[in-house]
């Protein structure tokens, strides 16, 4: 039997434990032994769980029993979950995570850290919940080369965006009915700024090219700029708009970033709508690999947490293979060198339009302010066009082959 710990009883640590509880057969099959909860770590109290007696409040509990094998870090955060999880590998401890934001700052030292121990540190959780992403992405593509990554990261700004279009709602009115179901926190800045996206395609990059990627080296533009009127103009020219996280190899960097993207209706990608996500891997020798599910939620996310126990159960005394290289700033190219074409809306009168950017295609939709698609050019050209006299209300990037 193996025992380990849980830190932290929110809505994915509550999930992890009543996973392991109501799969314990399954489980044990896969693990090929039982696997107990000892301890659950929270500074709350939980009299009516069903779970009381396995509440501590001291992680040195924890940290001194030589039993637990196995921690489970769903704290979030950078503070006590980073000293948490360090503590617990330096005592050759393996460790698994829910912790975007934990990965994505120290990924590369926890890693290291991990090697050093001859432990494991295990995170399928932080990108895209209950949909298998790293795995694939480290074994099932470690023959690649991989050239591009990107995706739907956010379930809220999915959801926000989909009413939006669905139901001609305008950005504040539908983060309103987010909250109200549950989807979008009472402050929703790190989904709908696209930190959370932000952070997710930074541990993607670091995976899937090799270096360390800052979630500080990533431009990063939310949905908050996503007006009913840009998704009136993007229907009319056959796409949605999507929040997405974006990951390309240019020579011998890469280049990264967030922002809102025109997708063609005909594509797949365009019917990952709601709370789903989406991730797009291209490799140079499997091509393109689309994998898709639950991005979020109590018991998608446990379920990859608890494939992250098993996996480290039967790894407890030798190391999966996942890690990558200290990063740097002459690893990442400037995204906005980078050829596409772009929707634009604008006061400026059609004649004007064609005037400085030449062929451009038309939205059709009655309105007081022009919309169109350019040519493929990149972003310092729009800058330099823009500066030219004519004010962009909304620009945006289409998604393509360019």
């Amino acid at each position: 039997m193996i025992k380990i710990a849980v830190l932290g009883y929110g809505i994915v640590g509550s999930g992890v434990v009543h996973v392991l509880d109501i799969n314990s057969g399954i489980i044990a099959k896969n693990a090929e032994q039982k696997i107990e909860v000892k301890y659950i770590l929270d500074i709350r109290e939980f009299a009516d769980s069903p779970y009381k007696d396995l509440f501590v409040s001291d992680f040195e509990t924890i940290l001194n029993d030589p039993e637990i094998s196995v921690v489970a870090e769903v704290i979030g955060g950078v503070g006590a979950a980073l000293d948490f999880t360090r503590r617990s590998l330096e005592a050759g401890k393996s460790v698994v995570t829910s912790n975007k934001e934990l990965v994505a700052e120290h990924g590369s030292q926890l890693l290291k850290l991990a090697k050093e121990k001859n432990v494991n540190y295990l995170f399928e959780a932080s990108v895209g919940g209950g949909i298998p992403v790293i795995r694939p992405l480290t074994q099932c593509m470690n023959a690649n080369i991989i050239n591009e990554i990107y995706g739907i990261l956010n379930g809220t700004t999915n959801y926000i965006l989909t009413d939006m279009q669905r139901n001609g709602a305008d950005f504040s009115d539908a983060l309103k009915e987010a909250q109200l179901k549950g989807y979008a926190e009472a402050d929703p800045t790190a989904d709908i700024e696209g930190h959370d996206t932000n952070r997710k395609i930074c541990i993607l990059s670091s995976l899937a090219f090799g270096r360390h990627v800052y979630p500080s080296q990533v431009p990063t533009e939310g949905i908050t700029g996503v007006t009913a009127e840009d998704i009136i103009h993007a229907d009319n020219l056959g796409y949605k708009i999507k929040l997405l996280g974006r990951a390309r190899s240019v020579g011998d960097k890469i280049s990264v970033y967030v922002a809102p993207h025109l997708i063609a209706k005909s594509t797949m990608l365009a019917d990952i709508d709601d709370v789903m996500n989406a991730v797009i891997i291209r490799g140079n020798a499997v091509g393109t690999v689309s994998l898709c599910g639950a991005g979020a939620g109590k018991l998608p996310t446990a379920s990859a947490v608890v494939a992250d126990i098993i996996d480290a159960v039967r790894h407890l005394h030798s190391r999966r293979w996942i890690s990558w290289d200290e990063g740097g700033a002459n690893l990442i190219s400037d995204p906005s060198l980078l050829d596409s074409a772009w929707y634009l809306r604008t006061d400026a009168t059609k004649e004007k339009v064609e005037k400085e950017f030449g062929s451009v295609v038309f939205s059709q939709v009655p309105a007081s302010q022009t919309a169109f698609i350019t040519g493929v050019m990149n972003g310092k050209m729009i800058c330099d066009l823009l500066e030219r006299g004519i004010t962009a209300k909304s620009q945006f990037r289409i998604l393509g082959d360019y």
